[in-house]
This record gives structure tokens, sequence and C-alpha cells, in this order.
């Protein structure tokens, strides 16, 4: 299956963010991927009024997301931004399939309250982990932070995830760019599994809003922690293969998961058998 990272520059302005959704679509159905994986935050920007912008999943952003996956006939992934029922704001990603229906909703379990940020003032926690079925796989959620937490992604995995995916809008910031790199991988390499992760860029192309909001360096991983694609700190679309033949192969050679001592430390968050 080949799929697509979508490293967006992203607006305060949800309707100039939904244009840049539709092009990189464009691009990713042209390199022949049938899922994309869009930003945290594809909606709106932070720095913006969350509480503005968010609407329910099936309003107008959302059904821009359904139509823009459906047009282009490729699955995506994207982060929004949905009302808390206490006032504040869920940072959710969204899944829908190439038909245009959403199929996952995954609400951001780990806050940003790190490195002076307090996301939690804005946004709500979830409390699950989310898989879809998108384009052939068995997509597991994480968002940005989440990263930092390696029990989310077992319990992904555990569950029978193919594929990690994971929009972000990773901060700079010292030893950050590092830490994310770093991350990315490890997940990928401890898991035995692929791992597409997206972020923003700054957009340069309003002087209102050139501050940074992510370091960009979209990353496909395989299961052995091979770097496939890295965007950079640049905006653009990058296609690249994820092959569920090569993670068999990985796991025949390298059974960590079969080794895990579950009458030491208990079965993973997620397992049934």
């Amino acid at each position: 299956m080949r799929i697509a990272l979508g490293q967006l520059p992203v607006s305060p302005d949800p309707a100039v963010n939904l244009t840049r959704v539709r092009a990189a679509l464009d691009d990713a159905a042209r390199g022949g991927a049938s899922l994309a994986v869009f930003p945290e935050a594809t909606q709106a920007r932070f720095g913006t009024d969350l509480l503005a912008v968010a609407e329910p999943l099936d309003g107008p952003f959302g059904a821009g997301l359904a139509g823009a996956a459906r047009d282009a006939g490729v699955a995506l992934v994207a982060g929004v931004f949905e009302p808390a029922p206490d006032g504040r704001v869920y940072n959710t990603a969204v899944g829908y399939d190439a038909a245009g229906q959403r199929v996952a909703a995954y609400r951001k379990i780990h806050l940003f309250d790190s490195l002076g940020e307090t996301e939690s003032k804005v946004v709500a926690p979830g409390s699950a982990p989310v898989l879809a079925d998108l384009a052939g796989l068995r997509v597991g959620m994480l968002t940005c932070y989440d990263i930092r937490f390696p029990e989310l992604a077992r319990s992904l995995v555990a569950q029978g995830a193919d594929l990690l995916v994971v929009p972000a809008a990773w901060a700079a910031g010292l030893f950050k760019e590092e830490h994310w790199v770093t991350l990315v991988r490890a997940r990928a390499i401890e898991n035995t599994v692929w791992v597409a992760a997206a972020g923003q860029v700054p957009d340069l192309e309003s002087p209102r809003t050139r501050a940074p909001t992510g370091i960009g360096r979209s990353m496909l991983v395989d299961p052995m922690g091979t770097v496939r694609l890295d965007l950079g700190p640049f905006p653009g679309v990058a296609v690249g293969e994820v092959d569920t033949a090569l993670t068999a192969k990985i796991r025949d050679a390298l059974p960590c998961l079969e080794h895990r001592r579950e009458d030491v430390f208990g079965p993973a968050v997620g397992r049934t058998s």
C-alpha cells in the first residue's frame, strides 16, 4: 500500500487549510497513494482561538475533509478540534476512507503540559486508544506528544495495528528535533511496525502567522527503524510504500513481540489473548 505524508503549513483559517489538504490529496493520488496523513491541528494552527473554530465532526470542516477524500479517492487522517462537554475542545485525529466515510475519531490522550506549554487549559484529554481500517490496513492513531508514551503504541500493536499514524505539530526547542526523530523510530523498532508521522511547518505565505508551528520532519519508518521518507523542514507531499510482507519477515527474524514476559509484566493493554 502506498501512503502519502502531507507536510503542510497551517493557517488560522480553516478554509485555507482545507484548500491545502485538497491540493495535497491531488498530489497523493498522482503518486498512487491509498492513504494520506496530515498534521495535528490541520483545521487551524495552535495560537488560533480554538474554542471559536471547534465544531462537531460532521460540521463544515469535517464535511470538507470527507469530500476531499471522496473526490481524490484517497483515505486520509488529519487533526481537527471538536467541542468538549466541559467548555474546552478535543484535539481529535479523524480518519476518512476513500469513499469519504468517517471511520475513526481519536481524541488525544496525552496533553502537552510541558516545556512552558499548557495544552490542557484549552484541550480536554481523550481516554481511549483507537484503531481503524483504512486503505486495507489496521491503523492505530497517536497525536504528537503521544509519541513519548510507548504504552499507547504497544497497546495499538497488541490489538493488531499494521501501521501507526502520528499527526503532529512538534514545536522547535532544545533537543526537540532529536527527540522527535528518535521517538518515531523507537516506536517502530520496539513494536516492529510501520510508523507514518506527519508534521506542520511554518506558514510563510501569511506574514501574520510566520511564527513556527512545527519543525516538519514528517517521516515514514519501517519496522526495522529505517527511515524511508523524511520531508525535512519545508512543505511538501511525499509518497512511500508500506509493505506488510516485510513486517512479517522482520517479525519472523526478530520476534520480540512474542518474547514479551507477560508472566512478569502482565499483558499489553488492549491485548485480548
